[in-house]
């Protein structure tokens, strides 16, 4: 049995302690361990600075970081023995010019996972992702009064009638469709306007009610290219904290190579050999740029590139 593929964002190696978590006494008595120590982000951004082998994140005393915000943490699990937080600043000024100056560097997330650790980007992507949800709903949905935080920041309790509302993440499937029945094995990638000139990707789109994996995988490669699913493949799956998806990963193989873009998520399709996939992957293609090494997307080619099939 071979091991999962962990896509960045994936591999955290906090325990989470979820049951422990439940009782705000323990919450506190983590957050006050001499150990207890805190990842700080501003606008969705860590904070990094620079280590010995690169950019790393940069951790705080937990008793530091209440000094620095307050109301604002979040319980992240244990490592090993010492809890681990997050606090969040939630200010229109960088904290680098004030109370966090000479510390490191807020950088946006997608910059962040290019550079850090696997499992620091892991611990990181997580915690963007619940206080952009806390962020989201600071407000019952069932009656509109103010939540408040439960669970280490892992739950929300309405403050009028005691509704719980809980962290929601959004399955999206992303698809490789190949085609088998020509001279040589194709794939097709497509092209957003907004993207960066030349880049390329998988297509992708967010499973609907009533629908599983395989009926959204077909659909949304029939709405974005036209091209019929004949067989779908499961490669890997990846958290992407922007805000709060889950990247389901599939090979899907279809019946044709009559492909066209709709025009409305998609300005163009294109069809390329294994060699012409391993040279977008190896940034070398004369006009395609591959998504970022960090995307589910790129393991997708390039574990097509390496001969993972249907």
């Amino acid at each position: 049995m071979s091991l999962p593929v962990l896509n960045t964002f994936a591999g955290n190696p906090l325990d989470r302690a979820g049951d422990l978590r439940n009782d705000p006494s323990w919450i506190e008595a983590q957050a006050t361990h001499p150990e207890a120590l805190a990842m700080v982000l501003w606008e969705g951004q860590p904070l990094l600075e620079q280590g010995p082998e690169g950019p790393r994140l940069a951790w705080l005393s937990m008793g530091h970081a209440r000094d620095l915000v307050k109301d604002r943490e979040l319980f992240l699990g244990l490592w090993k023995e010492a809890p681990v937080f997050a606090i969040e600043y939630e200010t229109p000024d960088d904290p680098t010019t004030g109370p966090v100056r000479g510390l490191g560097q807020f950088t946006g997330m997608r910059d962040a996972a290019a550079v850090l650790p696997g499992n620091e980007a892991a611990m990181a992507g997580t915690a963007k992702a619940l206080f952009d949800w806390r962020r989201r709903h600071g407000f019952c949905s069932a009656c509109g009064q103010k939540n408040g935080i439960a669970n280490g920041g892992w739950k929300l309790i309405c403050s009028a009638d005691g509704t719980e509302h809980f962290p929601r993440v959004d399955p999206v499937t992303i698809m490789l469709p190949v085609y088998r029945g020509g001279a040589e094995p194709l794939c097709l990638l497509g092209r957003q306007a907004a993207w960066p000139a030349g880049r390329m990707s998988a297509l992708a789109g967010f499973l609907e009610p009533g629908e599983s994996i395989e009926e959204a995988c077909a659909r949304e490669i029939k709405e974005e290219s036209g091209l019929t699913v004949t067989a779908v493949r499961y490669h890997s799956s990846q958290p992407w904290p922007f805000p709060s998806q889950l990247m389901i990963g599939l090979i899907a193989e279809v019946s044709d190579d009559q492909a066209a873009p709709d025009e409305t998520e998609l300005e163009e399709v294109r069809w390329l050999t294994r060699a012409e996939a391993a040279d977008v992957i190896a940034g070398v293609h004369p006009t395609i740029k591959a998504p970022p090494p960090f995307a589910i997307a790129h393991t997708l080619i390039k574990a097509w590139v390496e001969g993972f099939e249907v």
